[in-house]
């Protein structure tokens, strides 16, 4: 009951100051919520996409960012999005499954080839699509942010085969497409709120978690599960969105500065988040996590259900996966 309070003061509270237009100066103020703590790349990148958002508009658009889940969770803040109360958020694909369907695809395992692949997707047409799909929910893509690859990071074993997380409860994010995955490898889905996780962690409440070398360093969950086992099941992108209430009070000279920040902010995250996953990598290796290198192959074969899956229930989506797998 209090966190729903909380909520309502949010709601009440963002509603009344997120878009100012009404200043001697006539500034504009977008406010940004995310879930991700401040020393991880991906609040470094909005940061700078703030400072060129002001640069760009001569000070006529202030961009606020309010890190750490200081606006609630990441449902949550799309949900703002979504009524208009909040100008901004940065969500993993995975969690807008739930308002924007066709962003599901990203979150299919080993869906992409390599690096390259997946780039050529985003920034292609079907990546563009796939942002502007949102638009009928009153959401709308800006860029794609680099999110790493995924993997099972656990408190007592390290997953080296499929048959290692049988009976595991794995915390994944609120998507069913990860449920799913979760699911076909044996193990019990368990959302939990990203926030919420090193606690779940502690008190047993799941066994294990999935996520990239950045978030499992900046997070500090690597202080519980000292297992992490590459299997890089997922490559699921970050995606920068606007409400399209807020989106549509601006003019078009101002949309054009608001996107071209927001692309040159995913130019300089990509580079950042290169730099933080090496650098993630030595800190984990030097606090005694245990990192292995499964053979990937036995994860593909036990997830080809997922597929099979997608293509009887939802064959508009499965089609979209079949174009992403031709891209050359």
């Amino acid at each position: 009951m209090q966190k729903i309070f909380a909520v309502v003061l949010v709601l009440v509270f963002v509603g009344a100051i997120t878009f100012s237009c009404n200043s001697p100066l006539d500034v504009k103020i977008i406010k940004l919520g995310h879930a991700q703590v401040v020393n991880h790349p991906v609040h470094e990148a909005m940061l700078f996409m703030a400072e060129q958002v002001k640069k760009k508009s001569n000070g006529k658009i202030i961009m606020k960012v309010y890190p750490n889940q200081q606006l609630g969770s990441e449902r949550e803040l799309v949900e703002l999005l979504q009524i208009g109360s909040l100008g901004m958020t940065k969500v993993s694909a995975a969690a807008l499954e739930g308002f924007a369907p066709t962003m599901q695809v990203f979150g299919m395992p080993y869906l992409f080839r390599d690096d390259a692949h997946q780039r050529k997707v985003l920034e292609g047409e079907i990546g563009k699509q796939l942002l502007l799909d949102g638009e009928e929910f009153w959401l709308r893509g800006l860029t794609y942010y680099d999110a790493g690859k995924r993997s099972f990071y656990t408190k007592d074993k390290p997953i080296e085969t499929p048959a290692d997380l049988a009976g595991l409860k794995v915390r994944v994010m609120e998507s069913p497409t990860a449920a799913n995955m979760v699911k076909s490898l044996g193990s019990s889905p368990t959302p939990v709120s990203y926030g919420e996780l090193y606690t779940a962690l502690q008190q047993g409440i799941v066994d294990a978690a999935e996520n990239n070398p950045p978030s499992l360093y900046t997070s500090k969950h690597y202080e519980v599960c000292k297992f992490y086992s590459l299997d890089e099941h997922t490559a699921i992108p970050d995606v920068v969105i606007i409400s399209t209430k807020v989106w549509e009070r601006l003019t078009p000279e101002e949309q054009a500065w608001v996107q071209e920040a927001a692309d040159e902010s995913s130019t300089y995250e990509y580079k950042l988040w290169a730099e933080s996953t090496a650098e993630s990598m030595r800190e984990l290796e030097a606090a005694g996590v245990t990192i292995t290198y499964p053979d990937k192959e036995p994860f593909r074969k036990a997830v080809e259900g997922v597929y099979e899956q997608l293509k009887v229930q939802q064959p508009e989506i499965y089609e979209i996966v079949s174009a992403i797998r031709k891209v050359n």
